[in-house]
């Protein structure tokens, strides 16, 4: 996936400007959009459905991985946020440096990750995704709310897509928010028709999908910007792999 910069677009439209985001950052996205299909097919990797134990697995591997192919950055599981909130994943510094006027030490995450499995484990929490009303539990809510990523004008979500195509879920998500928009579903922070994700960008081959989104974001009563970049992965590739395998050696075995 090729990283777009704020200011490329006239977002102006939400706010008058936009605040430029760190390279680092956007490459760290980069580096995590390249890892998802590796991940997904590694054969050390035991099958999980489960968002939980998915997320752990992921930051293990991408923290492995960093070590010899991205050294800049490590990932944590698991970052607290605001209150006792924590987003799902984190990449910071390996050691003190300084982006943009500003010092992060090895405490300080470069980049949040909210990940969320397509469709989402209930009927209750379809539209989780984007967000979780009252609840507050949605991914692109609680980054508009700033409760997920407060000091951070760039972050990601990770969508894992074990049903259906990321196409359909790129129609369904902004379907989501045009409802938000139109008041047709209530929510506890006020959505824009400029919030629609961008169009996508897929490789069918590694199953693999990109797409951007920016949203004003309310934090008290200062308002600013903030970038999503949505990095979807079709996990059932994997597993239909495995069930052809068991096939094709059952129809030896008889």
């Amino acid at each position: 996936m090729k990283s777009k910069r704020l200011a490329e677009q006239s977002i102006g439209r939400i706010a008058s400007g936009l605040v430029e985001q760190d390279n680092l950052g956007l490459r760290t996205i980069d580096f995590v959009h390249e890892q998802l299909p590796t991940w997904r097919d590694d054969p050390d990797r035991p099958f999980e459905q489960a968002e939980p134990k998915l997320n752990s697995q992921l930051c293990d591997f991408l923290d492995s991985r960093a070590r010899n192919v991205f050294p800049m950055v490590r990932f944590k599981h698991e970052e607290l946020q605001l209150g006792r909130r924590s987003v799902d994943l984190s990449a910071k510094p390996v050691e003190s440096m300084v982006l943009e006027a500003r010092l992060y030490t090895i405490y300080d995450p470069i980049l949040v990750l909210e990940c969320k499995r397509l469709p989402a484990p209930s009927i209750d929490r379809k539209r989780e995704y984007v967000t979780g009303g009252e609840k507050r539990n949605g991914g692109i809510q609680r980054f508009k709310l700033g409760l997920h990523g407060a000091g951070l004008g760039l972050v990601a979500m990770i969508g894992y897509v074990q049903k259906h195509s990321v196409r359909h879920w790129h129609r369904e998500i902004n379907e989501w928010i045009s409802e938000l928009c139109s008041g047709a579903v209530t929510d506890v922070c006020e959505w824009n028709e400029k919030e629609t994700l961008e169009p996508l960008e897929e490789n069918i081959r590694k199953g693999l999908a990109s797409c951007r989104s920016v949203h004003i974001r309310t934090i008290g009563k200062s308002s600013n910007v903030v970038e999503i970049h949505h990095l979807w992965i079709s996990m059932d590739t994997r597993q239909k792999d495995k069930n052809k395998k068991v096939l094709t050696r059952q129809t030896k075995l008889n």
